[in-house]
């Protein structure tokens, strides 16, 4: 799905002269845009154009009629507040969805109220936020509330949306993801095009969406390829280097060992790489590594990782303009939007060792 990010207005670009307004008039209950001013001045969208530009060819009276009006709907507007809750601390994946809603939030001329990492962890919040005079719409990133919580918020009439549902979302509530399954489809079939038969996957947690979704796009992949993943192949870890290192110490340990480990995510790849440096073993020559996601560690590691970049900032931006059309009262594009991943091939992964076993 394409969402322009420019609307063109009689040949000028909106999108530079609604930002102007906005400076000029603050933060507005909804966007300011050359057709309200003008619509409430009488002139023309290009004249309020030229008044908000400052240019010299304005009559006197014409400039003070819009600037009036300008500052009219500063006064009369209140500023809306967006609650935006990250139950994680704002590194790396979460870093960069949070840090484009609150552009996003800037560009609207809303206000940014933040709960994140340990106070975004407590459950029962939710149920206030319909009673809070202070905050008019929410964006829940990866929410550890149960689907009838979020039921029960929806038909409170409290606008909100979800990005990264840590279950499946409820029918009615509007969310955003990346598209898992395929995603890790993608990785697999890397790996088994590079002649990898015997491969590991260390997946998240069960109870993720994420992490059932990709599992799944594992599983589907290998199946395709006549490759079955047995339990000793597999393991369920938390989403951090310290467990993805546990874990591939099990899995390098094992006899045969594994060609290839394709993980969760980023983090535990990079704890996957450190139980293979400490067992002697070089990536990729004698095991090949893959992660998901595609924070910024993953360029930097030694070798640089293969994995899967998920559109976060993306994520973020649509999660704002979905609640958006919420708040000035239209229904959602899409009530669930996936957006699509692409495969990143780095130094991680190569071709299967001769030796390796042609199937698991």
């Amino acid at each position: 799905m394409k969402h322009p990010a420019v609307a063109q207005v009689n040949g000028v670009d909106e999108f530079r002269y609604i930002d102007l307004v906005e400076r000029k008039i603050g933060n507005v209950k909804q966007r300011a845009s050359l057709r309200d001013i003008a619509a409430e001045t009488g002139v023309s969208v290009a004249t309020v154009s030229r008044v908000l530009n400052d240019h010299v060819n304005v009559a006197p009276r014409t400039r003070d009629l819009v600037l009036q009006a300008v500052e009219r709907r500063k006064q009369e507007t209140p500023t809306r507040t967006v609650y935006v809750r990250c139950p994680y601390v704002l590194t790396d994946y979460f870093g960069l969805i949070v840090s484009s809603i609150a552009e996003t939030l800037k560009l609207h001329g809303l206000r940014l109220l933040l709960d994140a990492g340990e106070s975004g962890q407590h459950t029962g919040v939710l149920r206030g936020l319909p009673g809070q005079d202070d905050v008019d719409a929410a964006i829940l990133i990866l929410p550890p509330e149960e689907g009838d919580e979020l039921v029960a918020l929806s038909q409170a009439g409290f606008p909100f949306v979800v990005v990264d549902p840590r279950t499946p979302p409820p029918p009615d509530v509007a969310a955003v993801s990346a598209a898992h399954s395929s995603g890790a489809r993608a990785v697999a079939d890397h790996l088994i095009g590079l002649g990898h038969r015997d491969i590991a996957v260390i997946a998240g947690p069960e109870e993720w969406l994420a992490g059932d979704a990709r599992l799944a796009g594992h599983r589907a992949a290998l199946a395709k390829a006549g490759v079955l993943l047995t339990p000793d192949r597999l393991r369920h870890v938390e989403p951090t280097t310290a467990h993805g290192k546990r874990a591939a110490a099990e899995l390098l340990d094992l006899s045969p060992r594994p060609t290839a480990i394709v993980c969760f995510n980023d983090k535990v790849a990079v704890g996957t790489l450190r139980a293979a440096r400490e067992r002697g073993l070089r990536v990729p020559e004698d095991v090949s590594v893959a992660g998901f996601d595609d924070i910024d560690l993953a360029e930097a590691t030694d070798p640089p990782l293969t994995t899967v970049r998920q559109p976060l900032q993306e994520m973020g931006r649509i999660a704002v303009t979905q609640l958006m059309r919420v708040l000035d009262g239209h229904e959602p594009e899409a009530l669930h939007i996936e957006l699509a991943t692409t495969l990143v091939v780095r130094g991680s992964t190569a071709a299967a060792s001769p030796t390796a076993p042609s199937s698991a």
